[in-house]
């Protein structure tokens, strides 16, 4: 009997453990920042971003920078007008050459923007 209660107590604080744990924990948050999409949008015009983690950056909302909102919208309507789905697979860039022409030119503008951000600060 006292082996069973032995085994009870530990399971109880274990698994109380864990409950405290999840409980105190907060939720992880995935914040984009502009280095983010500059980072994304440097692997694209290079062709070595797959459609996997292009959707996931540019499929997430950016809700704390209005800015980034519409530059992400933006490479967002980039992808819709000029992308073509498995174009990667067959080893062509994600964007037609139109796609990339703005992607760069959406590209030298966030990062003109984030220096001058960087300057203000």
């Amino acid at each position: 009997m006292s082996m069973f209660l032995l085994v009870l107590v530990v399971c109880l604080v274990i698994f109380g453990g864990m409950v405290a744990l999840l409980m105190l924990s907060g939720t992880p948050r995935f914040r984009t920042e502009p280095e983010h999409l500059l980072e994304l949008f440097d692997k694209a015009l290079e062709s070595h971003v797959n459609e996997t983690e292009w959707n996931t950056v540019i499929g997430y909302p950016i809700r704390h920078d209005d800015y980034l909102e519409g530059i992400r919208r933006r490479a967002q309507r980039l992808m819709d007008e000029h992308g073509r789905h498995g174009r990667v697979t067959r080893g062509k860039p994600l964007l037609d050459s139109e796609g990339q022409e703005e992607l760069a030119a959406l590209r030298d503008h966030l990062a003109a923007h984030t220096a001058l951000q960087r300057g203000k600060e």
